[in-house]
């Protein structure tokens, strides 16, 4: 049975830019990939399963934890998220599942639920990360041409998935520099790409918003993500953040 109509694709009256690339991804595939307004169908599995270990970080929406399987002894990232509106989850759950597997893109393993308080939680394949502000001032030339090239593959995979990420920084890219891995993390900002749709500009992060989020425009597309990825470029090279500093 066809879904209903969304309000997710429905383009502004006025249209005045529109993506150069992949501006159709979204609209070449079914409506069952994109629209979450219908709810997400979610194979629930069981928190018993796991067992935290220790808190490891915080955002606006969610508190993250290192933690294990008791199943097969499997370290894991557990993202407890916070009381949201369910449509936000959906959007979250739908662009995860759809992107798992992907390259440098975070592996989703299981979604889980507390059965009082109905809070659900994502567990997440481990990465041995080291923190970006230790890590990035021993980067010499051929480390940064090489994970930001990984970093690149994730984003052109993303995008052609017909998917903007919105909040690229330091901090959601993890990397394990022993294993020379990179991942690609904190997909609850993500959107879906549809031409011609207005999009809230209150997203990204302050050091690495694109212009079109400073001047309001709304219809921008995954050009924003190249910009973060720019600014996370240029505060490498020059050792500082490039934008937004206090000139005395």
């Amino acid at each position: 049975m066809p879904l209903p109509p969304s309000t997710l694709n429905q383009k502004s009256n006025r249209v005045y830019s529109v993506a150069r690339v992949y501006k159709n991804a979204c609209e070449e595939r079914p409506q069952e990939y994109w629209d979450y307004e219908q709810g997400v169908t979610i194979d629930w599995g069981k928190i018993s399963n796991y067992e935290i270990i220790n808190k490891i970080g915080r955002g606006k929406y969610s508190e993250v934890f290192s933690g294990r399987c008791i199943v097969n002894n499997q370290k894991c990232v557990i993202k407890v998220l916070k009381p949201v509106k369910m449509k936000k989850i959906y959007r979250e759950l739908k662009i995860l599942t759809n992107l798992t597997g992907g390259p440098n893109v975070v592996g989703l393993y299981d979604i889980v639920q507390d059965a009082d308080s109905k809070i659900p939680a994502l567990i997440f394949e481990e990465i041995k990360n080291v923190d970006f502000r230790t890590l990035y001032p021993t980067f010499k030339l051929p480390d940064i041409q090489y994970y930001f090239t990984q970093l690149l593959i994730a984003l052109d995979y993303c995008h052609s998935m017909g998917i903007m990420h919105r909040d690229v920084k330091p901090q959601n890219v993890m990397i394990d520099p022993t294993e020379r891995k990179l991942r690609l993390i904190d997909w609850g900002l993500a959107e879906f790409y549809h031409p011609g749709v207005d999009y809230n500009v209150r997203v990204a992060s302050r050091y690495h918003k694109g212009p079109e989020l400073l001047v309001n425009l709304n219809q921008y597309d995954y050009s924003l993500d190249l910009w973060s990825v720019g600014c996370m470029l240029a505060a490498i090279v020059l050792q500082k953040r490039t934008f937004f500093q206090r000139v005395v």
